[in-house]
């Protein structure tokens, strides 16, 4: 009995600690030079960011530190494209994500395979396919997908 009211006291003590450390985020120092060099614009008013943002940032940062040339083009792409997107636009693209998180792998891993083969189709065909999507009517446009999702993946 007093092991386990020892452990108890030790598990509410680090997690009254770890609650502690999450809510002073991260202090400027406590970043790796390569962090404070990327994120070097943004030094006067790190202080003044909340403490959860200060830890996004400063993991984006580490990611985008461990990124090849590749990998840094396409996540700025998307960056900028975020930013061009309006506030509607952004939720809209956050529930997409969040349903396409709760669909099942296997429909998951169709709509990537889906979405490789169409990135792969000559802009032309790309063109002609959205064009052809926009003139179907609500119901047939939920048709479609409904028959996509009935299919097996092409590999």
């Amino acid at each position: 009995m007093m092991k386990a009211n020892r452990l108890i006291a030790i598990s509410i003590a680090l997690f009254v600690l770890a609650g502690a450390a999450h809510a002073q985020g991260v202090a400027w120092q406590d970043l790796s030079e390569a962090q404070r060099q990327l994120l070097a614009p943004h030094e006067q008013r790190w202080a003044e960011l909340e403490p959860l943002r200060q830890q996004q940032i400063a993991r984006g940062a580490e990611r985008w530190l461990e990124m090849n040339r590749r990998d840094r083009s396409q996540a700025q792409d998307r960056f900028e494209i975020w930013s061009g997107m309006t506030d509607e636009q952004r939720t809209a693209a956050r529930q997409r994500y969040q349903q396409f998180r709760g669909l099942p792998p296997a429909e998951r891993d169709r709509l990537i395979d889906t979405y490789r083969r169409y990135r792969m189709m000559p802009p032309e065909r790309r063109m002609e396919l959205r064009q052809r999507f926009r003139e179907l009517s609500p119901e047939q446009r939920q048709m479609l997908r409904e028959r996509r999702m009935r299919q097996p993946a092409a590999r």
